[in-house]
């Protein structure tokens, strides 16, 4: 779907590998929930930017420890972001019963799963969430254990190990074993501290370094190279974002093929943008400043490493132009006759 082509074969193997993941945690920790509770994953509407809408599974645990999912449906979505035909029948495919089949479900899809099928459950929770609801990584995902009976305590270990999925913030004792250990006790030093500052220490931990000793420039820039490309990781206070971005070529010869190539290339990335302007080629992922998620940076920073370091040699190969840190790359210089325009993506 999103990630079939060949130009982000690496990145595909990453968010691929992270699903992975996550799907292998996610068997582990359901044979562990205690019976009476409740596990609901949600995809982050803040980082995802679907407002209003929130696109979350139920799995309540019952007391004989069978299994009952339940899946937002169209009843509890807003205008222009329900499912289509297509995502209904995906539903359907994958195992969901219709609204209104399962008891309980009222306007959301509905399952039954024994005690002992854990591992399907994993894997049909895990491909609605990406394929159905769209979650491009599952670092995108958050999770909480609820009790369904308040004398009984949220569920221990097993659920703190759904891999980069995040545990809600309002969940007391429930920590992500997803984030390195050391990003997790400097986010714990810089949580009180503003935005840029929280910034510089994700970074700084992602690189195994100390953010007095990041590559800052005079406007607050941190720059981060990726082999023969250079990425920057810029705070915007109003509206609060922190851009993740890479010029990933300079001095390029704009025409209609390098638009086509990156718009063909931009519909395949799952999360970010390619464009051109100003004669220069840009990668881009931004990341919500409201919020604020460290793994949200930690993955935008770690696909634009590997993206721009991919893409400036492979678009360098078909259009010319100059690496950051290409020795010798001269500009492209467009054959006699060849289209050259002004626009951009």
């Amino acid at each position: 779907m999103l990630y079939d082509d060949v130009d982000t074969v690496d990145l595909k193997a990453k968010v691929t590998a992270a699903w992975q993941d996550f799907t292998r945690a996610l068997a582990r920790a359901l044979p562990t929930l205690p019976a009476d509770v409740r596990l609901d994953l949600t995809l982050d509407p803040t980082a995802s930017g679907t407002g209003e809408a929130i696109y979350d599974i139920n799995v309540v645990i019952g007391s004989d420890k069978q299994m009952t999912g339940y899946a937002v449906g169209n009843a509890n979505l807003p205008d222009g972001y329900r499912l289509d035909r297509t995502a209904v029948g995906h539903m359907i495919e994958l195992g969901w019963s219709p609204p209104g089949v399962i008891d309980g479900s009222d306007g959301n899809f509905g399952l039954h799963a024994a005690a002992t099928e854990g591992p399907q459950l994993a894997a049909l929770l895990s491909r609605t969430m990406r394929d159905v609801y769209g979650a491009p990584h599952p670092a995108f995902l958050t999770y909480t254990v609820r009790p369904l009976n308040e004398a009984i305590e949220a569920a221990p270990a097993g659920p703190s190990t759904l891999a980069t999925a995040r545990p809600t913030p309002t969940v007391p004792e429930v920590e992500s074993a997803g984030q390195d250990a050391v990003l997790s006790q400097a986010m714990e030093v810089a949580s009180a501290l503003p935005l840029a500052d929280k910034v510089r220490t994700v970074v700084a931990a992602l690189l195994k370094t100390e953010p007095d000793k990041l590559e800052i420039d005079e406007e607050g820039e941190i720059g981060v190279r990726a082999g023969s490309a250079m990425v920057f990781v810029k705070v915007h206070e109003n509206p609060a974002v922190v851009d993740v971005y890479s010029p990933v070529l300079t001095e390029v010869s704009p025409d209609a093929k390098l638009y086509e190539r990156l718009a063909q290339l931009t519909r395949r990335m799952p999360i970010g943008r390619l464009y051109c302007t100003d004669n220069t080629v840009w990668a881009s992922v931004p990341v919500f400043g409201r919020d604020f998620q460290p793994t949200h940076l930690m993955l935008a920073v770690q696909v634009m490493m590997g993206l721009a370091d991919e893409l400036d040699d492979r678009l360098h190969g078909e259009f010319g132009g100059k690496r950051f840190f290409g020795e010798g790359d001269v500009p492209h210089k467009p054959a006699s006759g060849e289209e050259r325009t002004g626009m951009y993506l």
